[in-house]
């Protein structure tokens, strides 16, 4: 690796309007490059933005995805890249025949250079998930790409680092989301709006467990245990149904923050990437410790009846287990005989839309997550509304008739 100026990036990107994305992506490489900076990077599907497409059904996500590398998106890309003589990276959805992946694009003055694809794909079920690894040379560094969950599981990270890389690229689109766990949550949108009057609120929302503070569990973990450099990228506003905090950053291989953005706007930084401390960090000396012989463990198939990523909608095992977009979830005595995916804008994700009873095994949980919906639930033909929080213990639901705003549990529906 030699010393290098890297740029990341934070906008707040609009659903489905890719020439306006695309000029953002444009002028965040122009105040990069009077920076310094010689790469410049940017968050997942930035291009199309990735947020709205959880709703779409598959003939409308391939719509909005786009050959690579001889589609308009790719190709613009290019054109800002040698209208700037740099590197640069965005998101978009990749059309490949019948099959739409979430892949991050790499270009340069000279034109395309790679791609990677996420491997754990879950915001649409039909979304793609890749199957490989990708690490090049680039600039004279070693470079990596790992997009948004991907980072979750520290073993992509440790491969990434185990094929050759010393900085890798974590395009995100994250934080700021429904989570049942402790301070976390989504932010009200009028913080935001409200923003140039009061930015000491919206700011300590970013800043605490719902943004930054989540982060700061694992992300600097991942530079540290390995001895890389992490580039972060995230959006920053109003993105579809939630408000994302941006916190654009860079970590060292110690762990430590090189560069991070604090604006509550669209905005870059540019951190000075040095050498001497890959070899300097602990991450390095824990590559050089492993015991390989004793990890089979990793490599074994998940246990029956337990979720594999391959699809987040998809059955897992005659045991009744599914995959849900941010955790297992089981309810005892009840299996979703009829699962569904609302059309409604307001909802946008799976649920059980009827339940049927099963001794005291099944899947589907009977709270079903609305995602902060606030506009009226969709009711399928038998019944059930696709928030069904009012339960009883048989496992059977009262019918719920509107959503409010969500809680940190998702929902909270009244009943008829």
């Amino acid at each position: 690796m030699r010393d290098i100026r890297v740029a990341t990036a934070q906008f707040e990107n609009r659903d489905n309007d890719k020439a306006y994305n695309l000029s953002r992506i444009r002028e965040l490489t122009r105040r990069a490059v009077e920076q310094g900076a010689e790469i410049v990077s940017f968050h997942e599907v930035c291009i199309p933005a990735f947020t709205w497409t959880q709703r779409l059904s598959k003939e409308e996500f391939l719509a909005v995805a786009e050959a690579v590398p001889d589609g308009p998106s790719t190709r613009e890309l290019i054109r800002i890249a040698r209208e700037f003589s740099v590197v640069v990276m965005g998101g978009l959805l990749e059309l490949d025949g019948n099959r739409a992946y979430n892949c991050y694009v790499t270009v340069g003055p000279d034109g395309y250079i790679t791609k990677y694809r996420k491997l754990h794909a879950f915001v649409n079920p039909h979304e793609t998930p890749d199957d490989r690894y990708n690490v090049i040379e680039l600039a004279g560094c070693k470079v990596g790409f790992l997009i948004c969950y991907d980072n979750n599981l520290p073993e992509n990270v440790r491969i990434t680092t185990l094929m050759g890389a010393e900085i890798i690229f974590m395009p995100h689109v994250t934080c700021c989301l429904p989570s049942v766990m402790p301070g976390r949550g989504v932010v009200d949108r009028k913080l935001w709006e409200n923003r140039h009057r009061d930015p000491v609120s919206l700011r300590q929302e970013f800043l605490g467990p719902k943004g930054r503070g989540w982060l700061m569990r694992w992300l600097p973990a991942r530079a540290w245990e390995n001895g890389i450099y992490a580039v972060f990228s995230n959006p920053i506003g109003w993105d579809y149904d939630t408000v994302k905090p941006g916190l654009a950053m860079i970590l060292d291989p110690f762990g430590e923050v090189l560069v991070e953005s604090h604006a509550l706007e669209d905005d870059v930084v540019v951190g000075l990437l040095t050498a001497e401390k890959l070899d300097q960090s602990s991450g390095r000396r824990y590559l050089r410790a492993r015991r390989p012989d004793l990890y089979g463990k990793l490599v074994e198939p998940p246990p029956a009846g337990r979720c594999t990523w391959r699809s987040s909608h998809a059955r897992c095992s005659a045991t009744g287990w599914r995959c849900f977009p941010t955790r297992l979830q089981r309810a005892a005595g009840a299996i979703c005989s009829n699962w569904r995916r609302s059309r409604a804008a307001a909802i946008g994700r799976a649920f059980c839309s009827s339940f049927t009873r099963r001794g005291s095994s099944g899947s589907c949980p009977i709270t079903i997550r609305t995602w902060h919906s606030v506009k009226p639930c969709w009711r399928s033909e038998t019944g059930w509304t696709s928030c069904p929080s009012q339960s009883s213990g048989d496992g059977t639901c009262r019918l719920a008739r509107r959503c409010t705003r969500s809680t940190f549990r998702g929902i909270g529906c009244k009943a008829k």
